[in-house]
C-alpha cells in the first residue's frame, strides 16, 4: 500500500523536485507551495532521502484530521499508533507550523502534541519517551491549516541539504539543495566547463562535482528512518550498495572555482577535501573583474555578495557596472548566471538578462539572472571573423 509523503524544498524548485522524486519511484507527485506531496512505498522513501539533491526533508504522513480547538489536535495525536513506529527509549521533538490557523499559540499546540504522544506511550508501554530539542531520534512535524491538522514523522533527521561533510562554513551560506537547484536551472551538464568566480565555501563546486561523478548526495550520512521499528535493513543496504557501485572515482573535472578572498579559497579547498573531491576542482585566488575564462565557452554560476555581505550600497553601485564590463570584454561564449536578492543588480550590471527565475533563499526573495554572452554582440568589441552570431 502506498504511503503518503511531503518533501519541502526551497521555494521556486518545486517543479524540478517533482521530476526528481518521480525518478526515485514516487507516484502522484504534485507541486504545492514550498514542496511536493507524493506517494510511494518505503523503497521510494529511502531512495528519495539518498538521491534527492533538492528536497529539504522527506516527511511521512501518519495522521490527518479536522479541528476546531486544541483538544481536537490532542485527540488526533493521541489516537495514532506511535508505539508501532518507535520506542519509549527514542527521544523526540515536536515541530509545528501553521497557515491561517485560528489558534493563538503554536507553543501551546507543540506542548499538547508532545503530551498526547507521551500519554499514548504511557497507556500502551507504561513509560514515555523523553524530549531532546538538540538531537532527537524522532522528529514529529505538525502542519495546521485553517481547519485541518496533519501529523508527520520525519524520515530524514538532519535536513537533507546537510550532505555529511563541509566543515568550513561561511557566513550566510547558500544551502546545498538550493545550489543544486540553481545548477539544474542553469542547464549545466557534467562535462561542460563550470566556473564559480566568487566561490565562498565552495557549495556550487561541491554539488557540481557530485553530479559529475554520479555521487548520491546522501551517501555520506545517516537518516532518521534507520531508527524506525519497521526499517527494512536489507532493502536499504541494496539501495546504498547500488549507489556506491554507480559512484565514479574522483578525477580532474572541468570545474573551476576562485575568489578574491584567499581565506575563502582555503575554506573551499578544505570542504572539497572533506568530501574527497579536492582533485576534481581547480581552485585559485582571483578577482572576477580581472580573471580570464578557463575555457572558450562554459557556464559561470555564482552567488555574488549582496546586502549586508558586501557592506555599503556605494560598493555595490561601483561593483555591478564593472562586472558587466568584464563580462562583455572577456566572457563571450559563456552563459553567466547570478543568484541575488539585490534588485539593483539587473539595473546596474548594464546587460539584458535572457532569463529571470524567482527563487527564495530561506525567506528572502531572490532572482536567478541569466546573461548569455554571445560572441560578436558586445559593445566595444569588433567582430573577429564575421561568423559570430
Amino acid at each position: 500500500m502506498a504511503e503518503h509523503f511531503f518533501s519541502p524544498c526551497p521555494r521556486g524548485l518545486e517543479a524540478l523536485l517533482v521530476e526528481e522524486l518521480r525518478d526515485c519511484g514516487a507516484s502522484a507527485a504534485e507541486a504545492v507551495h514550498g514542496g511536493v506531496t507524493w506517494q510511494g512505498d518505503w523503497n521510494a522513501c529511502y531512495r528519495a532521502n539518498l538521491e534527492s539533491r533538492l528536497a529539504t526533508r522527506v516527511l511521512w504522513r501518519v495522521g490527518m484530521g479536522r479541528y476546531r480547538g486544541e483538544i481536537d489536535i490532542y485527540k488526533l495525536a493521541y489516537s495514532l499508533t506511535w508505539a508501532k513506529w518507535f520506542t519509549p527509549d527514542d527521544t523526540l521533538r515536536i515541530y509545528v507550523t501553521a497557515q491561517k490557523s485560528p489558534l493563538k499559540s503554536l507553543e501551546f499546540i507543540t506542548l499538547k502534541i508532545k503530551d498526547a504522544v507521551c500519554d499514548h506511550f504511557r497507556t500502551v508501554a507504561g513509560r514515555r519517551p523523553s524530549v531532546d530539542t538538540a538531537n532527537p531520534a524522532v522528529r514529529i512535524h505538525a502542519f495546521l491549516t485553517a481547519d485541518t491538522a496533519t501529523l508527520y514523522i520525519d524520515t530524514s533527521g538532519e535536513p537533507l541539504y546537510k550532505r555529511g561533510f563541509k566543515p568550513a562554513a561561511v557566513e550566510a551560506p547558500l544551502k546545498e539543495n538550493l545550489a543544486a537547484g540553481i545548477l539544474r536551472l542553469s542547464g549545466w551538464q557534467p562535462g561542460e566547463t563550470l566556473l564559480d568566480p566568487m566561490c565562498g565555501s565552495g557549495t556550487f563546486l561541491l554539488e557540481a562535482a557530485q553530479m559529475a561523478l554520479d555521487i548520491a548526495p546522501g551517501l555520506g550520512r545517516h537518516f532518521a528512518f534507520e531508527r524506525l521499528r519497521h526499517f527494512d535493513r536489507a532493502a536499504w543496504a541494496a539501495l546504498r550498495g547500488a549507489a556506491e557501485q554507480r559512484r565514479q572515482p574522483a578525477r580532474p573535472l572541468p570545474i573551476f572555482g576562485s575568489d578574491i578572498v584567499g581565506e575563502l579559497v582555503r575554506r573551499s579547498r578544505e570542504n572539497l577535501q572533506a568530501a574527497g573531491l579536492a582533485d576534481c576542482v581547480t581552485l585559485e585566488r582571483a578577482d572576477l573583474l580581472e580573471r580570464q575564462p578557463p575555457a572558450a565557452e562554459g557556464v559561470m554560476v555564482s552567488n555574488p555578495p549582496y546586502g549586508v555581505r558586501i557592506g555599503e550600497a556605494e560598493e555595490l553601485a561601483a561593483f555591478y557596472p564593472r562586472l558587466g564590463d568584464a563580462l562583455k570584454q572577456r566572457w563571450s561564449g559563456w552563459r553567466c548566471l547570478f543568484f541575488s536578492g539585490d534588485t539593483a543588480l539587473p539595473k546596474l550590471i548594464g546587460l539584458k538578462a535572457s532569463r529571470r527565475t524567482p527563487l527564495f533563499n530561506g525567506a528572502l526573495e531572490c532572482r536567478l539572472y541569466e546573461y548569455r554572452m554571445i560572441a560578436g554582440s558586445m559593445r566595444r568589441r569588433p567582430a573577429e571573423d564575421g561568423s559570430s552570431s
